[in-house]
């Protein structure tokens, strides 16, 4: 398989659960600095210009949820309320503490205004945190043990806590997170893609 990532975004999840479950992959490096996101070779890849985009036997997939459960069906709980409150969490990610995070340099996508860029970029620490806190409620209430690498979500939720320092948020301040976090570094998977430049 060959997996379309850029280093510290989303797609690294992807990689962490491929080397978790020990499958062979090529990782390409889409160079978002020259814009390559956006040229018609890649689109041909993702039309969506994003990443992470995976070319499968069967195809190209993308979006990283769905490229989760597929290179890593064994890591999603057999239990289907299990199964529903691991998806409940990466469609959180996905739709509001990632969003709250690309305020900070995406904020062309929502408005055209250089204030109305300022402004929102100026939210992000502040709404990353109101989205840690939430988090760490919801880390002890998951039917499913968390930070070992046994669901795919945990990939997912870590690569998302790498950009909290960037974003301006202490992960300090949130010791449940902080504890997940230092457990998934442990990880021979999350440290692979450490060795490969990825994060």
């Amino acid at each position: 398989m060959k997996l379309h990532y850029a280093p510290h975004t989303i797609s690294v999840a992807v990689a962490i659960a491929l080397e978790e479950v020990g499958t062979p992959y090529q990782a390409v490096h889409v160079d978002f600095a020259a814009a390559q996101q956006t040229t018609s070779t890649y689109h041909k890849i993702n039309p969506k210009g994003r990443v992470p985009a995976l070319e499968t036997p069967d195809g190209i997939l993308t979006e990283t949820g769905a490229l989760l459960e597929y290179v890593a069906p064994g890591l999603v709980p057999e239990n289907a309320f299990a199964a529903g409150r691991m998806r409940e969490l990466m469609y959180y990610l996905a739709s509001t503490m990632h969003v709250n995070h690309a305020h900070k340099m995406r904020g062309s996508r929502w408005a055209s205004a250089q204030s109305s860029f300022d402004d929102m970029a100026g939210k992000v620490a502040e709404n990353m945190a109101t989205s840690c806190a939430y988090l760490e409620e919801e880390l002890e209430m998951l039917p499913f043990p968390s930070g070992n690498g046994q669901v795919v979500s945990d990939f997912y939720l870590y690569v998302v806590l790498s950009w909290l320092s960037g974003d301006g948020v202490d992960i300090a301040d949130f010791p449940i997170l902080q504890d997940f976090q230092h457990r998934m570094n442990t990880r021979r998977s999350v440290q692979a893609v450490f060795e490969k430049g990825m994060l």
